[in-house]
């Protein structure tokens, strides 16, 4: 490794040796980590250094001086300036292989454990699979923030988004030039079933009027008030404002297989249920499914959506800990959704308490993951199956599924 120029303008020759979750390469200098990102393992590359901490260096990518085979063209004209992808430098086999790695090596590291033998990999379309896209505005601009920073990106199109929110992103940036478009908007979030779109306003500086959502429905092709129905997995789900719903429209279906298939028994309990995603296919095969939800807007939706089906989901309005905490029946199996923060010691201690014999936890981050994991094993679970569903391609989050038995 080999290091020069000024203190300010300091670079420095990494070899990379992996890919970090967080979306950036790992070499080193001297026993530092040195982070950079847009790189592959198994690369030379020259940086620049950003940041310096005691243990650890960040870095700029300057220049890859031997690239890696898996290596090739950023599709997007925008990559590097926008924030939102990390890995369209490499081909989608290597993502795939390179996230699996980072996968098992986080159990590993933070949750002291060694994973199956197996990792399964499920994968589909890595372009234009996301059906719900958040976009930053600042005066006529629409985009996405560049990395790290405050400043808008302003795109044309997302490579990523599904074709219906592409056009609904060419609208709006038609209507960004015209006197009626509130500027105090700040941030719009879009979600799409391809027939409709549901038009999200998530921070404004002022209250937004009516008439602004009116013009929406007019401009906008296929503008939906209120909520959509979502077909998925065999039904159809309510999706109001507000209520969380899988972004990768390829796999949803197989993520819901992944969970369900080969589960029955008498009495199952989905918790952080959403709008009844996992609830709905496990009331096929289990005799009572109860689904546990707190969020008002998404309760909503998931007793519209048990009812309209007639399945036998019982909805319970309630926090994750405190339904384990007063459940006394006995389960066969729970499936725990949670958010990017993971489970947390108290669900975590009630899982331990109402002990099913079979657990089944999808994850949106495995650092939190490997920490609930690690709990649960100390707690006399054994990890049997985890699965790595590939719902964010061209990004560096990964989606997985871990099966646990008592």
């Amino acid at each position: 490794m080999q290091a020069g120029g000024t203190t300010r303008e300091r670079t420095l020759e990494i070899a990379v040796e992996k890919w970090i979750y967080g979306g950036k390469g790992l070499g080193r200098l001297e026993g530092r980590a040195v982070l950079v990102p847009y790189v592959l393992p198994g690369e030379t590359a020259r940086v620049r250094i950003a940041r310096e901490k005691p243990g650890w260096i960040e870095a700029d990518l300057v220049e890859v001086l031997a690239p890696a085979p898996g290596r090739i063209p950023a599709p997007c004209p925008y990559f590097q300036r926008c924030g939102g992808c990390h890995y369209q430098h490499a081909a989608y086999e290597t993502q795939l292989e390179q996230k699996r790695r980072v996968l098992v090596e986080v159990l590993r590291r933070i949750g002291k454990m060694e994973p199956p033998e197996s990792v399964e990999v499920i994968a589909g379309p890595d372009w234009e699979y996301r059906n719900r896209t958040q976009f930053h505005l600042d005066g006529r601009q629409i985009g996405y923030m560049e990395p790290a920073s405050h400043r808008l990106c302003s795109v044309e199109r997302c490579a990523i988004s599904s074709p219906k929110i592409n056009e609904a992103l060419a609208a709006l940036r038609g209507m960004l030039h015209h006197r009626r478009f509130p500027r105090f908007v700040r941030c719009i979030e879009l979600f799409t079933n391809e027939s409709q779109v549901q038009l999200n306003v998530l921070e404004s500086r002022q209250p937004v009027a009516r008439s602004f959502f009116e013009w929406c429905a007019e401009r906008i092709p296929g503008a939906a008030a209120g909520s959509l129905d979502y077909p998925a997995a065999g039904g159809l789900f309510r999706v109001s404002h507000g209520s969380f719903f899988q972004t990768n429209r390829f796999l949803i279906d197989r993520l819901v297989e992944c969970v369900v298939e080969g589960k029955a028994g008498r009495h199952a309990v989905d918790l952080y249920a959403g709008v009844g995603l996992f609830s709905l296919p496990l009331a096929r095969c289990f005799e009572q499914v109860t689904a546990v939800e707190a969020a008002r807007n998404a309760f909503q939706d998931l007793e519209f959506n048990a009812a309209r089906a007639a399945v036998a989901v019982r909805a319970v309005r309630s926090t994750s800990e405190a339904f384990l905490e007063r459940c006394t029946e006995p389960v066969d199996l729970i499936v725990a959704d949670p958010p990017r923060m993971g489970l947390g010691s108290s669900v975590v201690r009630g899982l331990l308490r109402v002990r099913p014999p079979l657990l089944v936890i999808v994850s949106c981050d495995p650092a939190t993951l490997a920490r609930d994991l690690r709990a649960l094993v100390a707690g006399g679970y054994r990890l049997t199956k985890l699965t790595f569903v590939d719902l964010f391609p061209q990004t560096f989050h990964i989606e997985s599924v871990a099966e646990l038995t008592a």
